[in-house]
Parts: C-alpha cells; structure tokens; sequence
C-alpha cells in the first residue's frame, strides 16, 4: 500500500516472465485488491489478467466486497490482521496510520497525479477518515481453514495487552476460489483481455474495470 509504484512494477515484471513463458497460460490471475493503487494500470500483454474485484486484501480475506462493505465502510481503513501478518514479519495489525511515508505513499502521489492536490487530498481523507479516539477495535479476520494454527488466540492476546478491543470476523476462501477455479462471473471477478490495462473506479460496486 505504502509502496504502491514498486509492487507495480514487481507485479508487470511478473505478468510480462509469465507471458513470455513457454507454458501457454490461459490466464494470469492477480490475488490482489486495488491494493494501494498497485495494481492500477498493469496491463495485459498476450494472455488475459483476472482479479477480483476488491479494494484490498481485506477483501479477499473476507471472501466478498459485500462483506467488506458490511464490516468496513464507516471507516475503510479501521486496523485489521490475519494469520499472514501473525506469521510474517513482527506487527500484527496492517495499519494505514503512523510515519508521513506510509500514510501519503504512492498511492496518495497516483491520486495528485490523476486529480491534482486538493481533490486528491478529498479522495484520500474519504477514503481514510480518522479513527475516533473511542475507535479501539483490533479486528481479526479468521479463515476457517487455517483456525487451527491458532493465530486468533494470539492476536487477541496481543491485541488485549495493548488495551484493544478484540473483533473476530470469520474469512472466506470464496473470492479467492473464484479466482482461481472459476467461473469468472463479472460481478466478483474482472478480466482484463489483452492489450487492456486495470483501471480504478474506487466505488464499492464496480471498483476496478478494463481500459485501453
């Protein structure tokens, strides 16, 4: 998120080897949401791109927009974690808040570019209001698949240690399978035919749609 236009370019360079691998994919699927403005602009080259119609991981975790909307959309970018970031690194919570250079990264720069500065500082204040001070949830997305890892008791305990209140969400696999199995039913899932690019839409219907 903070470092959208490096994922960016980690991603194109990813799409660009696969597209030139002799398998012959039918189609390359992208696990991610907006994501920062990461995914914004990849392109197809020879094979389609497919992802799911999402803001971020949170998303996906949680296996539909709807649900994300249903749980997020007082306050989008209220902290959240999952067994990934208990595993991965020593932060438990995926936080939106704290240095300069996460809160205005690039995706706050794609905006300036795209809008100019008030009208981006708009969109960036709408889409990341302020928490409350009274805004204390910890929220854990638990995926019953990997519940028995037991990331849930730990994060509670972090989360409770810290003076936070604990807010268990049960995840979904469901995007995710629709991702990768199919079918690609437009409503969840976008593909990007080839020589198209991933464009934003930033509602909480459509989200991202095909550009040339």
């Amino acid at each position: 998120h903070a470092r959208s236009d490096g994922l960016r370019a980690a991603l194109q360079a990813r799409i660009d080897a696969a597209d030139a691998s002799p398998r012959g994919y039918d189609a390359i699927a992208l696990a991610y949401g907006i994501c920062g403005n990461a995914t914004i602009g990849l392109r197809a080259r020879r094979r389609p791109l497919v992802i799911p119609r999402a803001h971020d991981c949170c998303t996906v975790l949680l296996g539909s927009r709807r649900r994300f909307q249903e749980h997020f959309q007082d306050n989008p970018s209220t902290p959240f974690g999952s067994v990934g970031y208990l595993e991965r690194g020593d932060y438990y919570l995926r936080l939106e808040d704290g240095k300069s250079a996460v809160h205005y990264g690039d995706a706050y720069a794609e905006y300036v570019k795209q809008y100019g500065e008030e009208n981006a500082r708009y969109i960036w204040e709408t889409l990341h209001p302020r928490r409350a001070a009274t805004d204390d949830r910890a929220v854990f997305i638990d995926v019953p698949e990997t519940s028995r890892l037991g990331a849930a008791e730990k994060f509670r305990a972090r989360a409770e240690a810290e003076g936070k209140r604990y807010v268990r969400l049960e995840g979904s696999l469901a995007l995710l399978r629709k991702l990768i199995s199919g079918p690609w039913d437009p409503e969840d899932i976008l593909v990007v035919e080839p020589g198209r690019r991933i464009a934003g839409v930033y509602d909480w219907s459509e989200v991202v749609r095909a550009a040339d």
